[in-house]
């Protein structure tokens, strides 16, 4: 048996390595937009598909459906200097996310969400605590 005669999971169901990928994305921000901070539902092409934007990792961001409709095929930074929850912070992520650098974005995304990873850290805290009193 050839290589190429093999069979592989991704050839039968391609859908399911790019439903692992979107997910994986949603993930890294803490399905969180991107743009503003609420829950993300979709992905948004930075440089739209319309302007000649790929499917890749650099392009794509978790966007919840407001911010992604409102942006709709406008030039990013343009159109996310006119919204009224426009953040500096926010921006620098975005463009480190578009120039690649995942970490400094998702760094700086932290940095401009502090009481949401504030409540996580002091939930996940209490719970050990509680466990603790548990087993003591």
């Amino acid at each position: 048996m050839h290589s190429r005669d093999a069979v592989f999971l991704e050839d039968l169901w391609p859908k399911l390595r790019v439903r692992q990928w979107r997910q994986s994305l949603h993930t890294y921000t803490g399905k969180s937009c991107i743009y503003c901070g609420k829950p993300s539902e979709s992905i948004d092409h930075v440089l739209p598909r319309s302007r000649g934007g790929l499917s890749i990792t650099e392009n794509c961001v978790p966007a919840c459906l407001s911010c992604n409709g409102h942006k709709s095929d406008a030039e990013v930074f343009d159109w996310y200097r006119r919204q009224r929850f426009y953040d500096p912070r926010r921006s620098m992520a975005i463009r480190a996310w578009v120039d690649g650098d995942l970490r400094l974005a998702l760094r700086l995304l932290q940095w401009a969400q502090p009481t949401q990873l504030e409540t996580k850290e002091t939930t996940t805290k209490n719970k050990d605590s509680d466990w603790a009193l548990q087993v003591a």
